[in-house]
């Protein structure tokens, strides 16, 4: 065990043991009827504990992952946490958090211990607060990033945990750092986007940023704008408390569903908002502006692994090792393989799933989770593979899958039939095979349906059919039950937006089929609404939308520009007829959810949205 905690990366804990000392002092005096139940709905929200739609005292903990970075200590954590509180597995999100549903309110706090012990927090990852801050997950390896924004980030995460500001603002407030060209951390739906640049000053190269402000989805999907065009890097963490200022000062405390500081700008006006942060950050700077805990132009940086990485466990005893936890209902449950392994499983792996990284004898390695679930047995797998192959850490995707990365580029086979052995072999990673969703209706208050149903349906199609995905790799597909759009379905090639429809005076839950939704280099665009699909039906409505890219695509064309630029009327004639719904068409299943068993009932309680990840 001391072998194993000496090598890898590690980084300063991000957690406090005095909050989670706090929490139990709130829950007792909430059970001694000592405050009220809206105070403590806020300050367990604010502890990243949400009440979920069950009766009862069930709980989904959501765990903060900043930048996207876990090392095998926390996978290990999240793994007991898991196993012993929840379901036996965890659910990864699009903003690189790992939740944990059905954990009973007494067992909440023990949970956060365990995660305390190695680093992680919950404290603020729900609630009106700033949100876990995410990162590109190629940031210090990207082959051609301009450079690795991690540590900036970093910084940025512990200013702004814990500070006054971040536990007492009007809404949810959300941030992105990105290093590549590419936009992989989609700042242009973040309140504030970050994105590397430098420039020539005096014959040296000095790094700086571009800030993007006031993008977000949900109600009224806005794309950020550019508030700085080159912010010197030193001078980071001065304007993002600036901008936090503002939206803390002026943000709407009233009407919840037009409090996000997109909805401010849009009120005052984006001169007058610009002429906010002025004023704020010239106050912060008269009372002394935070400074970066290092040199902005010589960060701590990523080197290769150096030390010697412990033997990788066989492929049989990953296998063996791979279901000795059970996994627990309800709702949809993690099916945990062995994948197939042989060449062609290898070939299509490879082809997939790996990527040459800055340093070419090295590689990252995406490791595939559909609907983002990992359970406790595969986590504690991941960390051991991440010793033996990577540099003993992981990094979450914004496609809700981990990537591997110092991945020896001899080694990939190999760490392939162990990932195979142990269920985590799926090729397709960030494909229209890797669909993304949110949890839905089996824990979250405000969905309307069971998007992890219909996703697992539509994952599943698409798989039987390479090629369909073979087609339009590039596409992505993403599902959310409600409009608050966790899955970010808003900017997706094919995004899904649950609701329901009566039919005869029964219920019948559907999707909205929106098309044609990224990001691209003048920021987010979104989607635009072609049908409404009753949920049986969704599957053959994208493979018939697949189709018609198949059939009518410009030369080189991608399905994602083809999506962006087809006429709605066309793309809307190829699934017109799979949206009629009369009483004497109807089939017995169009009444049931995917994923349920029952007869679909919309019992939406709008306590918090819980999914707002």
């Amino acid at each position: 065990m001391n072998f194993i905690a000496s090598v890898g990366r590690a980084r300063t804990t991000f957690a406090r043991q005095a909050d989670v000392d706090l929490f139990l002092d709130t829950l007792r005096k909430f059970e001694r009827g000592e405050i009220s139940a809206e105070a403590w709905r806020a300050f367990r929200l604010l502890h990243g504990t949400y009440g979920q739609r069950q009766e009862g005292d069930l709980s989904m903990l959501r765990v903060k992952i900043p930048q996207g970075v876990l090392d095998h200590r926390q996978l290990g954590a999240l793994a007991l946490v898991g196993e012993r509180y929840s379901r036996g597995f965890g659910h990864v999100t699009t903003r690189q958090n790992v939740q944990f549903h059905f954990v009973r309110l007494a067992d909440v706090e023990p949970a956060m211990r365990i995660l305390a012990g190695a680093g992680l927090t919950t404290r603020e990852a729900c609630g009106n607060s700033v949100r876990n801050i995410t990162t590109c997950a190629l940031a210090g390896v990207g082959p051609d990033e301009i450079f690795d924004v991690t540590p900036y980030a970093e910084a940025t995460t512990r200013h702004l945990l814990g500070h006054p500001l971040s536990s007492s603002l009007p809404r949810k407030f959300k941030i992105a750092f990105e290093g590549c060209p590419e936009d992989h951390a989609l700042t242009a739906i973040h309140d504030i986007g970050v994105r590397a640049r430098v420039r020539s000053e005096g014959g040296r190269v000095v790094r700086g940023f571009a800030i993007a402000a006031g993008g977000g989805t949900a109600t009224l999907p806005t794309s950020a704008r550019t508030l700085v065009e080159f912010l010197p890097a030193g001078e980071l963490l001065a304007l993002v408390e600036a901008v936090v200022g503002v939206f803390h000062r002026l943000g709407d405390r009233k009407n919840r569903h037009a409090n996000r500081m997109k909805f401010l700008i849009r009120k005052i006006g984006w001169e007058a908002f610009r002429g906010e942060v002025d004023t704020e950050l010239a106050g912060l700077r008269a009372r002394g502006a935070p400074a970066l805990p290092f040199d902005p132009e010589l960060p701590p940086a990523e080197s290769p692994p150096w030390w010697t990485r412990p033997a990788a466990p066989t492929p049989a005893e990953v296998a063996a090792r791979a279901r000795t936890t059970p996994l627990r209902g309800p709702g949809v449950l993690p099916v945990v393989g062995p994948d197939a392994d042989g060449e062609a499983a290898l070939a299509a792996w490879l082809s997939s799933n790996v990527r040459g990284q800055r340093d070419l004898d090295f590689a990252t390695t995406a490791i595939t989770l559909p609907l983002g679930d990992i359970t406790a047995d595969q986590l504690r797998i991941v960390a051991d593979l991440a010793l033996a192959y990577g540099d003993g850490t992981v990094r979450i995707t914004a496609a809700q899958d981990l990537l591997l990365r110092w991945v020896p580029r001899f080694e990939t086979q190999e760490l392939f039939r162990r990932l195979a052995a142990a269920g985590l072999g799926k090729d397709a990673a960030g494909t229209v095979a890797d669909v993304v969703s949110c949890p839905g209706a089996e824990s979250c208050n405000l969905a309307v349906t069971a998007s992890r149903g219909i996703g697992q349906l539509v994952e599943a199609h698409l798989r039987s059919r390479p090629d369909l995905v073979a087609a339009a790799p590039d596409l992505t597909i993403k599902v959310s039950g409600c409009p608050s759009g966790c899955s970010q379905h808003h900017i997706a090639g094919i995004g899904l937006q649950g609701s329901a429809r009566k039919v005869a005076g029964r219920v019948v839950p559907q999707y909205f089929v929106l098309l044609g939704g990224g990001i691209e280099e003048g920021g987010a665009r979104f989607g635009r609404l072609a049908a409404k699909i009753p949920a049986r039906r969704v599957p053959e409505a994208i493979e018939r939308l697949l189709t018609l890219y198949r059939a009518e695509h410009g030369p080189g064309e991608s399905a994602t520009a083809f999506f962006a630029r087809v006429e709605l009327e066309r793309a809307k004639a190829v699934v017109q007829d799979l949206g009629k719904l009369a009483p004497e068409t109807t089939r017995p299943e169009d009444y049931v959810d995917p994923g349920e068993d029952r007869d679909f009932l919309t019992d939406a309680q709008p306590d918090s949205a819980q999914g707002a990840a």
